[in-house]
């Protein structure tokens, strides 16, 4: 606690004085004595009682001065807070959704896997908008920007394949996802493109996307999802479902060229373990910026003293109407 008024705590001078004067007034003999009709209130042990009860309007009186000087030197207390602001990112899955993501050389198969590790990705950044765009064949937009982390988290569970036409567009994904971004006013906006192919299909190639983003000064990471060599792959056969071994190809140079392009970089995932890792590397290197501004809070104290001043001041006034009604 300390006092805003300090020096007016001098002014407790003036009931010490007070309290020096009626002391010895009392000592003295000289404070007037009340007149009464009967005798029996003050005789034996009701004497002393007297003798203590017409004290306290003096002591409640001056603890009042006491209470009012301390509310004129306006106490308060102080605490620290801190106000933290979050600058976010906005981000957008850019993810294949073509069939070759059902190959089994992750676990359980490349979608599921690339689904759950986004969702851990997205619980761990609670301050950016975050949007999520799929293609295949072609694209659209599987969710659109947005803080509402349970709706993000639902619809990146909903993304399988077989909703569009089969085919890897990188470039009509990677435009999408531009799109998704291109109004967007946050001071950094980042796409994570995530394929196991070539491209194959679309109207825009995916340089051309890149320069798009590069335009409007969107990073692209860029990550090729696949073991090396072959992979386990589901096939249909008319003895059911088998698995066979089909080559995996990644179209690694355009990647590469794509992320360098827009100031990003690209990432070779060959596993569950090792895609975990690329994005726990992309959340390291997307920081969100935060600020923190520490500063005083002050909270009054004199409201109390005032209730206790009021308080004694009233109790003085009824004991001293209480001792002039006494027989």
């Amino acid at each position: 606690m300390f006092f805003e008024y300090p020096a007016l705590l001098w002014l407790l001078a003036i009931p010490a004085l007070l309290c020096v004067l009626y002391i010895y007034r009392q000592v003295a003999g000289k404070v007037p004595h009340f007149r009464v009709s009967s005798r029996f209130p003050w005789e034996s042990g009701a004497s002393r009682v007297w003798n203590v009860v017409m004290h306290i309007p003096f002591v409640l009186f001056t603890a009042a001065l006491v209470l009012i000087i301390i509310c004129m030197a306006r106490p308060r207390s102080s605490s620290q807070a801190e106000r933290i602001d979050t600058e976010g990112i906005d981000i957008v899955f850019a993810m294949d959704v073509s069939t070759s993501m059902l190959a089994r050389d992750f676990t359980p198969d490349r979608i599921s896997a690339a689904k759950d590790i986004a969702i851990e990705f997205i619980s761990q950044r609670p301050s950016d908008r975050m949007g999520i765009v799929v293609f295949a064949g072609e694209s659209y937009t599987q969710c659109p920007l947005t803080t509402d982390r349970a709706t993000l988290i639902n619809l990146m569970k909903e993304v399988q394949t077989d909703l569009i036409e089969d085919g890897t567009a990188i470039g009509n994904g990677l435009a999408t996802a531009v799109a998704r971004l291109s109004t967007s006013d946050a001071p950094s906006r980042v796409i994570i493109l995530l394929t196991d192919g070539v491209n194959n299909r679309g109207e825009i190639t995916p340089l051309t996307a890149a320069q798009i983003a590069q335009t409007y000064g969107i990073r692209v990471y860029t990550i090729g999802i696949g073991a090396n060599g072959v992979a386990p792959y589901p096939v249909v056969t008319p003895w059911g479902i088998e698995t066979r071994n089909i080559e995996v190809e990644i179209d690694e140079d355009l990647l590469k060229e794509v992320a360098k392009s827009t100031g990003g970089r690209y990432f070779r995932a060959t596993d569950n373990t090792k895609l975990s890792e690329i994005y726990a590397e992309i959340n390291q290197m997307e920081k969100t910026k935060t600020s923190i501004d520490s500063f005083p809070v002050y909270k009054e104290l004199y409201p109390k003293y005032a209730m206790w001043a009021l308080a004694c001041l009233l109790a003085c006034v009824l004991m001293f109407v209480f001792i002039r009604r006494l027989p």
